[in-house]
């Protein structure tokens, strides 16, 4: 949607640089965005003039959607003076008098790169983020560096000091621990989503100019937890592959009430540049096939899963098996996502006919509704802890969590122990419902997935209880939800209307079964008393069939003539 109007933007863009010499020049106001075009020959030289006195700290920053750009203090960077990436930013130490500040802006790689500059400016009371700083290359780093994985999100940054005059000497960063040292100061990391199914530049331009000012942050950010000076400054989140997101990071000072913001940093969690599973087409053939069969299933049963038992019985014993065997499969073996797909949908279809099987041997209706209601009460447990719920911290911990998960997933087959009927038709309506909105998340993105992908993570990684499993909510997941509470309501009600005089449960089959041959054999008046056994009746059937293809004999004399 934006490649078509990318060249005529670029064309539009190149206007804003006012060319001198082998280089461009960039004009800056303090706090006002401007988007620039960088490419690798010719580095953009920004400059700010005329900075206030009371200004005792600018940072500058840059960003791009995926070209790294490099930024740096000297027409020729050094590894201690400049920084590369899609978000990057240096802070500029004022000296007394300075009233203009200097940066260098160039593509790393070839070609055109679109993105967008601003300059920050702090006072003397404000703390500087980065200030701190003892793992990264740059002296004073107000970069928050980001890592991703398919399963989380994983950011970082160099603490803060506290803030000071021109020309005065910066505050020790390890004097002390009291509240005149920089342990004083709080840290809140903020998350910003961006709108669902765009990955165009312009929109990431415009929305992470919300997140770089303190202000903006607070006013669009969502708040996700707040460190002190004890706690590690890194942080994990739960991956969302194709949803662009914004990190950002407010460093405050209790004792002045004064703020600073680090450099926002952004993801999609895929890439771009790849051919196959790239950040427009994230879902394998393979989990297209699977889930779009299963929401077929999914969508019978929650019509008509009452009144056809076996397939309903069919259905939940596919989720339950194939649950635990693709957990199984993944963690003890190094097989390919296809092959475990497949291995899985395989393993899912026996568990189904075992568990219509034990039904037609022993015609529990106990066991089998335990089945069915495990698995919604587990549905509505993922749901439960799907919501804010699912961050609060006491629940980082597996034990609290696995504990309080299970007891909310068996109240729903103890609450629903009297009325059988009703909790499968609740199930039946409700799960099945839900395949379809995992059908539809293979071809357009939806929050609502993550309702049983998270739990899914979970289980496979014994580290995703650190990350935070905030998710976005917006318009198509409104219009998915809806759809979703209106397939349910309806499989309900027609089942509700259908069921009510009609039997609660089909007759024991086995039993049935038993009970009718000993009839047929004891009532002789039975016309089905006289039916041949069935090996007979298979012997006269192929007879029959033979008989169909050999030749008729010729007319006349069939007996041999006597000699």
């Amino acid at each position: 949607m934006w490649g078509w109007a990318r060249p005529a933007l670029l064309l539009l863009l190149a206007g804003v640089l006012r060319h001198g010499g082998a280089s461009g020049l960039l004009e800056l106001s303090l706090g006002k965005f401007r988007n620039v075009l960088l490419n690798q020959t010719n580095p953009v030289e920004a400059v700010i003039r005329n900075i206030a006195s009371n200004v005792t700290v600018v940072i500058f920053q840059v960003h791009a959607q995926q070209s790294d750009v490099v930024i740096s203090f000297d027409k020729a960077p050094s590894l201690n003076s400049s920084g590369i990436g899609v978000d990057k930013g240096l802070v500029s130490i004022l000296r007394p008098e300075q009233t203009v500040c200097t940066w260098y802006l160039r593509a790393l790689g070839a070609g055109q790169v679109l993105s967008t500059a601003i300059s920050i400016p702090y006072m003397e009371k404000d703390p500087i983020p980065g200030g701190c700083n003892l793992e990264f290359d740059l002296e004073v780093d107000p970069n928050i560096y980001l890592d991703y994985t398919l399963v989380d999100i994983h950011i970082k940054f160099a603490p803060a000091n506290l803030g000071y005059t021109r020309g005065a000497s910066p505050p020790s960063c390890d004097s002390g621990t009291g509240q005149s040292s920089r342990w004083r100061l709080r840290y809140d990391v903020y998350q910003y989503f961006l709108p669902e199914n765009d990955l165009s530049e312009m929109v990431l331009m415009s929305h992470i100019r919300k997140m770089s000012g303190v202000q903006s942050v607070r006013a669009n950010g969502i708040k996700m937890l707040t460190l002190t000076a004890d706690d590690k400054t890194n942080v994990y989140f739960s991956s969302l592959p194709g949803q662009g997101v914004i990190y950002n990071v407010i460093v405050w000072d209790p004792l002045w009430n004064s703020s600073a913001a680090y450099i926002p940093v952004h993801t999609y969690a895929c890439s771009f540049a790849d051919l196959v599973d790239n950040c427009s087409s994230l879902s394998k053939l393979s989990t297209k096939v699977f889930f779009t069969a299963f929401a077929v299933l999914g969508l019978f049963t929650c019509f008509f899963g009452h009144r056809f038992w076996k397939t309903d019985l069919f259905f939940m014993g596919f989720i339950v098996t194939a649950f635990v065997f693709f957990v199984f499969i993944t963690r003890v073996t190094g097989l390919g996502y296809d092959v475990r797909l497949i291995l899985t949908a395989v393993a899912g279809i026996i568990g189904g006919l075992l568990l219509v099987v034990s039904w037609w041997r022993f015609g529990s209706v106990l066991l089998s509704m335990f089945v069915i209601g495990l698995v919604l009460g587990f549905l509505f447990s993922s749901t439960l802890f799907f919501t804010p719920l699912g961050d609060y911290r006491v629940f980082r911990d597996d034990v609290v969590f696995w504990v309080t998960f299970i007891c909310v997933a068996l109240m729903i087959p103890v609450l629903f122990v009297g009325c059988p009927r009703i909790l499968n038709i609740l199930a039946s309506g409700i799960v099945g419902s839900y395949t379809v909105i995992l059908a539809i998340a293979c071809y357009v993105y939806t929050s609502l997935a993550y309702i049983t992908l998270d739990l899914l993570r979970r289980v496979l990684n014994n580290y995703f209880s650190r990350a935070y499993t905030n998710v976005p909510f917006q318009r198509n997941d409104f219009i998915i939800l809806s759809v979703w509470a209106m397939l349910a309501l309806s499989g309900i009600t027609v089942q509700l209307r259908r069921e009510r005089s009609e039997v609660p449960f089909p007759p024991h089959p086995y039993l049935t079964w038993k009970r009718e041959r000993e009839r047929r054999s004891t009532n002789v008046l039975d016309p089905s008393h006289h039916i041949p056994p069935l090996r007979e009746r298979i012997h006269n059937k192929l007879l029959h069939i033979k008989e169909f293809f050999q030749k008729d004999q010729p007319a006349g004399e069939r007996t041999p003539l006597l000699l």
